[in-house]
């Protein structure tokens, strides 16, 4: 896995979009990160930890390419901004939802 900075990761996030356009697809997660690069320790070995501040971890893979950022309290806005921006540009290829009617499958089971 690719650990970029925000800029070069939306770079190639949008690269990665461009890419599976016509096939394929784009996995994105988000979750919180508190900067730790080792597991945490079993009950009875703790050791305590702080983070100092509150990060984000987002990864974006296709299948085969991996991408991921860390995106701090500082900067969120900023990311959110372009983020957004991007995922509004690329997410054209989604299906449409299938409009049937609820209530004659309700009537038919009375």
């Amino acid at each position: 896995m690719v650990l970029l900075e925000n800029d070069a990761f939306l770079t190639e996030l949008t690269r990665l979009f461009q890419k599976c356009r016509s096939t394929g697809s784009v996995v994105i997660t988000l979750k919180k990160y508190d900067g730790r690069t080792k597991p945490v320790p079993r009950k009875g070995h703790t050791d305590t930890f702080e983070p100092v501040d509150n990060k984000c971890l987002i990864r974006a893979s296709d299948g085969k390419k991996k991408l991921s950022t860390v995106v701090s309290t500082k900067e969120v806005i900023k990311f959110q901004m372009a983020y957004s921006n991007l995922l509004r540009a690329h997410i054209d290829g989604l299906k449409k939802k299938d409009k049937k009617s609820k209530s004659k499958k309700t009537k038919a089971t009375q």
